[in-house]
């Protein structure tokens, strides 16, 4: 089941004023921060990529992979959200700090 264009918006929105925005993506949709690919939107959950940013503020508790064939991914679940906006603020920063920029490509 492809998520729903309202928890998009509803996760943009939590996210702000992080500079996010999402990009429709094999039926689901990727999240980027910075203009740097941090995660991803599935079954309306949202999944952040590992790396040390996230492992240190979301911990190694929550961890399973997005789609069949994917990496392990932080979940985040919407009552998290809810809870504790600025903690997933952080995390999702923080992954665009240390995950490689997007590659230019050559026309």
């Amino acid at each position: 089941m492809a998520s729903t264009p309202e928890t998009i918006r509803w996760i943009v929105e939590q996210l702000r004023p992080l500079d996010v925005h999402t990009r429709a993506m094999f039926g689901e949709y990727g999240l980027y921060c910075d203009g740097v690919f941090v995660g991803v939107v599935c079954h309306d959950t949202l999944f952040l990529k590992r790396n040390t940013a996230t492992d240190e503020v979301l911990g190694t508790d929550r961890l399973a992979p997005p789609y069949d064939g994917a990496r392990d991914h932080h979940v985040v679940p919407d009552t998290l959200l809810r809870a504790d906006d600025a903690l997933v603020r952080r995390a999702v920063s923080g992954a665009a700090e240390v995950l490689p920029p997007p590659r230019r490509r050559r026309r």
